[in-house]
């Protein structure tokens, strides 16, 4: 399986337009999606499922200007960048026909909002890794 980040930029560029105008190099490496991706639950698409938790989480970071490989210059495009990645994650997700890891991650980007609002990052990473174990469906998620 391809390193995660270098999916989501691969996917982005496929797409074109303003998110594939504000990839950046990176150095790789998402650990959240390559241990959601090694679970029992990804094992028929493990790249797909990493692609998913990587543009989920992507457009996390958008929202709060800390962003990966996508890093545009205008903070409205990053608002809705982040969104637009929420959405191509839980699209992919969908595709698959993983209704319970959807509804995961749509939960999960629920909680870390409420979180990062409260000023709990560490709340919000908490929530991350017990999500990328669920979405993996790894035991102990």
């Amino acid at each position: 399986m391809n390193d995660p980040l270098v999916l989501l930029a691969d996917a982005l560029r496929a797409e074109g337009g303003l998110l594939a105008d504000a990839l950046v190099a990176t150095d790789g490496g998402d650990a959240l999606a390559t241990r959601t991706a090694s679970g029992p639950r990804a094992v028929a698409a493990p790249g797909e499922y990493a692609l998913v938790l990587a543009a989920v989480r992507e457009g996390y970071l958008l929202h709060y200007d800390e962003g990966r490989v996508v890093r545009p210059d205008d903070p409205d495009l990053a608002l809705l960048g982040g969104d637009r990645l929420f959405a191509l994650g839980l699209s992919r997700l969908a595709q698959l026909g993983d209704v319970d890891a959807v509804r995961t991650l749509a939960d999960l980007i629920s909680r870390c909002a409420q979180a990062r609002a409260e000023g709990d990052v560490a709340g919000a990473e908490t929530a991350w890794i017990a999500a990328a174990a669920a979405v993996g469906g790894q035991p102990g998620a």
